[in-house]
């Protein structure tokens, strides 16, 4: 079988969202797959310091911040960080409007404690609860901080929540043009997600950036995600995988639907494109 870079999203397709410890079953095909001669790197939304739990795991490489960061072994390929104005602007504007904020660095992360606050003020409503104890446990696992600890040290990604999809909307028209705002299918507990990301980069040009390292094709690329900010991975990779816990959206696009995280889905796939041997 022809050698294949595979990139694996983190939350909702390599591990539950927030967790850091992937299923053994998962293990055990990327285990297989890189004896076979694959390769296999994280491609994540998040910054190296909330990825590096999981290096221990034997990746072949990272892309991290949705491209903005990518690790070769220990060789930085790529490093790309938000230029100082147009980060200033987004996180004042984005202020202004009451859009919750956490700024990613390549090592840290800062979350307004606004947000939490009005979790808690809404926390009797029924699955806004359910969300708050989702939201303290991710904030735990993967150490984010308090927006008062940010000394301004450079930013890869800002990553935003609002209770409003029309202020979403108008981030659009509003925020520096060298952002791409990508927002994510509503969840269900009445808030909206999103990631303010440079254009200078996304989750496919890092595929094409690595495929390059590599000296491989991209049409040997296979890419795995489940949300929506994985979509220019989904797009680019020479075949593609989504989670049955991802979005609509990408499964509609995707070669192949998998079953979920929690359902041995990655070995699944794995074992049905021929990757472990």
């Amino acid at each position: 079988m022809e050698k294949k870079v595979i990139f694996l999203d983190i939350d909702g397709t390599l591990t539950e969202p927030g967790k850091n410890v992937p299923p053994a079953s998962a293990l055990t095909a990327i285990r297989r797959a890189q004896e076979c001669g694959h390769q296999v790197w994280l491609c994540s939304g998040r910054n190296l310091g909330m990825i590096s739990p999981l290096l221990g795991y034997s990746f072949d490489g990272v892309i991290a911040s949705s491209g903005g960061y990518i690790l070769a072994g220990d060789e930085v390929i790529y490093d790309c960080p938000i230029p100082e104005k147009e980060k200033d602007d987004a996180m004042r504007i984005l202020q202004e409007k009451g859009i919750f904020r956490t700024i990613e660095g390549r090592d840290d992360s800062y979350t307004d404690e606004g947000l939490k606050d009005f979790l808690r003020s809404h926390a009797s409503e029924g699955a806004n609860s359910e969300f708050l104890r989702w939201r303290e446990q991710v904030e735990s696992a993967l150490n984010i901080l308090p927006m008062s600890q940010y000394k301004g040290e450079a930013a890869y990604k800002i990553v935003v929540m609002s209770d409003s999809m029309e202020k979403m909307q108008s981030l659009k028209r509003e925020l520096p043009d060298m952002f791409q705002v990508c927002i994510q299918e509503p969840d269900g507990f009445g808030f909206v997600n999103g990631e303010l990301v440079n254009k200078a980069f996304d989750k496919g040009r890092a595929v094409e950036r690595v495929c390059d390292y590599l000296g491989l094709s991209v049409s040997a690329s296979i890419g795995f995600g489940d949300s929506m900010n994985d979509l220019e991975m989904i797009e680019k990779v020479g075949y593609s995988v989504c989670m049955a816990n991802g979005a609509k959206a990408l499964k509609e696009i995707a070669d192949l639907v998998c079953p979920s995280v929690t359902e041995d889905g990655m070995y699944q796939a794995f074992e049905k494109l021929g990757l472990m041997g």
